[in-house]
């Protein structure tokens, strides 16, 4: 016997809900994002945030990154 839930028939109110706390690493630790003042806050939410597959993509379209020539200097 499996008892299965089904995600749709779970209704939560906004006074049930747990805010969910982000942390990020500035200045070499860890803090939350709830307590940086207001210019810090601006300077998070303005961030961009590396990704893997773009990075690729650039380089595949130059043909090279010029890695081994500077590994020869």
């Amino acid at each position: 016997m499996t008892n299965t839930i089904n995600i749709e028939d779970i209704k939560l109110n906004d006074s049930e809900r747990q805010p969910c706390e982000i942390w990020t690493r500035v200045m070499g630790y860890h803090r939350p994002v709830s307590e940086f003042n207001k210019g810090k806050k601006s300077e998070y939410y303005s961030r961009k945030c590396f990704v893997e597959e773009k990075a690729v993509m650039h380089l595949s379209l130059e043909g090279s990154c010029n890695c081994e020539l500077a590994a020869a200097e």
